[in-house]
């Protein structure tokens, strides 16, 4: 039974990065996954809990990496003792970690291409674009700054998250794709050597 629900959730989301959200019905998804929709009901009661189901997995795994580099899940308002105990060598790793997880992995580069193909059709999928790429990571690492006591955290949150951001468009339209992962990696060893001194 949860080999059937994960196999719906996976097609699903598969289908939601190639055809939008909208785009996409429950017959859709059950024809993908080689059943009726009536079988495809037993285990979600529509499209809607199948997407909640995503964003659910996706609210997990951002926590459960932030946990992996020992770096904060929540606002820093909420955990200010773990955003002091960050570092920027976390901050880096941490980096280099995330932009892998949003190019190579499965679940997260099929959510980004479908909150990506989304945003500018439905104003809560824009909202989640911010959080998972845009304004939420650039503010966690300003945050992050902020709490290092770097100076002028904000800029130098831009001057790290702005180009990753755009490393992702370019990731996506190369045929080589490990070329626009080594040039993210350059640009984070640049970066380092501009890191302010402690």
């Amino acid at each position: 039974m949860q080999q059937t629900k994960e196999r719906i959730l996976i097609a699903a989301l598969h289908l939601f990065a190639r055809n939008g959200y909208e785009g996409v019905s429950v017959s859709d998804i059950a024809t993908e996954v080689g059943m009726t929709k009536g079988a495809l009901y037993k285990h979600y009661k529509n499209k809607r809990a199948i997407f909640d189901s995503i964003v659910t997995r996706m609210e997990a795994l951002d926590q459960q990496r932030a946990k992996e580099h020992t770096l904060p899940e929540g606002a820093m308002d909420e955990m200010p003792e773990a955003y002091a105990q960050s570092s920027k060598e976390k901050i880096l790793a941490f980096s280099r970690a995330q932009f892998r997880y949003w190019t190579e992995e499965d679940f997260p580069v099929c959510f980004r291409r479908m909150l990506t193909l989304e945003q500018y059709r439905n104003d809560e999928m824009s909202a989640l674009y911010q959080q998972y790429l845009a304004s939420g990571p650039l503010l966690y690492v300003a945050d992050l700054f902020t709490a290092l006591k770097i100076k002028d955290a904000y800029t130098l949150a831009v001057e790290l998250y702005a180009p990753m951001f755009l490393f992702y468009s370019i990731h996506d339209g190369m045929e080589d794709k490990s070329l626009a992962t080594r040039a993210f990696d350059r640009h984070l060893d640049a970066f380092c050597k501009h890191f302010p001194k402690d």
